[in-house]
């Protein structure tokens, strides 16, 4: 029986520079490397997203691991979609028709522009509804957009493969991604296929870890959203 550990990126940067890793989400990935080292938890290989945030929290967790810590091979799978594209294309379309989304979208950017870059502004710390609206549209599929599909995503982040990492017996593989290719693979071996992983998403805590466990092509969910490496509520953050 192998192990993959699904780790979320540490939290973020601001909105406005969201593909790096805050001071906060750079101690959170380290403090999970020296948890999975004290844990005697041996690594024969790693991956990670070609993000920012997600290759430096690889990095983060392999220096608080030590030397050890096998090498991480970027692949572009694990990739998170694009809210920013989601915002440029989608929320033009959505302030159109509905004046309640322009409204709250006007909002979000006047506290962006108003919190000066500040790292613990609220606006940069919380999903917002107009969030929410940008992103439902785009799995909905009703508004124009040149970008990744829903299904596109979907299929994209399913297609990952780690087949040749995990022929050998009882081999534990790190993969450093963001929320929803999580709650996608989280979905897989749960049989949760359509958009409801999204609500799997919502609730991973950053750098936490999920462990599916591989038995001949089986994939099994062993532990979701573990944060034993963020023991102070002040660590624990969702964005």
């Amino acid at each position: 029986m192998s192990n993959i550990y699904l780790v979320r990126h540490g939290q973020a940067g601001t909105r406005d520079a969201y593909d790096s890793l805050s001071p906060l989400g750079c101690r959170q990935s380290r403090l999970l490397g020296e948890y999975f080292a004290s844990q005697g938890i041996r690594f024969s290989a790693a991956y990670s997203g070609e993000m920012s945030r997600q290759q430096q929290s690889g990095e983060e967790v392999r220096a608080g691991y030590g030397a050890d810590f096998p090498e991480i091979m970027v692949d572009p799978g694990w990739n998170e979609f694009d809210l920013d594209r989601m915002y440029r294309e989608i929320a033009p379309q959505l302030s159109g028709g509905n004046p309640g989304f322009r409204r709250e979208y006007e909002a979000m950017r006047q506290q962006v522009h108003a919190s000066g870059g500040a790292q613990q502004a609220s606006v940069h710390r919380r999903w917002l509804p107009c969030d929410t609206a940008v992103v439902d549209a785009w799995v909905e599929g009703g508004h124009d957009y040149a970008g990744e599909s829903w299904e596109q995503f979907r299929q994209r982040v399913t297609a990952c493969r780690l087949s040749s990492d995990l022929a050998p017996r009882d081999v534990n593989i790190a993969v450093f991604t963001s929320a929803v290719p999580i709650a996608i693979w989280t979905g897989v071996a749960l049989e949760i296929l359509n958009a409801r992983v999204m609500k799997l998403a919502g609730v991973l805590h950053n750098a936490s870890f999920t462990l599916l466990q591989v038995r001949k092509d089986n994939l099994r969910l062993f532990t979701f959203n573990a944060t034993p490496h963020l023991d102070s509520p002040s660590l624990r953050t969702f964005r």
